[in-house]
């Protein structure tokens, strides 16, 4: 028998695994839609949002609410809040919303769930199992 290195072995390991495909997602987290009417900021696609984020649209809200430090209401399939604000920063709250309790760091994937936990929550990867503790929002 002859010796082979580690790398060797290594390559040989290696070239006998299958091959990834490098998938690409399709998903896209939505753009907020937002009006002023009078001194109320309206998101008018929050069930949107909250279908793209498999949350409910309650929770995106006590997100929004808290970020904003202001109180906000889910009416039908809006989001009222009370307050002006430009749609470029309720954008960037929604992006940090996905980015935090969304899509998985480890994967990247948004197939996701929360569990609560003691002083926090878990974001439980679904696709890959990686687990994560986030603060309450």
């Amino acid at each position: 028998m002859s010796e082979q290195s580690y790398t060797e072995l290594l390559d040989r390991a290696f070239s006998k695994l299958p091959k990834l495909s490098a998938e690409k997602s399709d998903f896209v987290i939505p753009k907020v839609e937002s009006i002023t009417e009078g001194n109320k900021t309206i998101i008018r696609n929050i069930m949107a949002i909250a279908d793209a984020a498999r949350r409910k649209a309650g929770d995106i809200a006590r997100y929004v609410s808290k970020e904003l430090s202001i109180p906000v209401n889910v009416e039908d399939t809006r989001l009222i809040i009370n307050g002006k604000f430009p749609q470029d920063d309720l954008n960037k709250r929604i992006l940090k919303y996905f980015e935090v309790y969304v899509v998985c760091k480890e994967c990247h994937k948004p197939d996701t769930h929360l569990e609560n936990a003691e002083k926090g929550m878990y974001l439980v990867c679904e696709a890959c199992g990686a687990r994560y503790w986030v603060k309450n929002y």
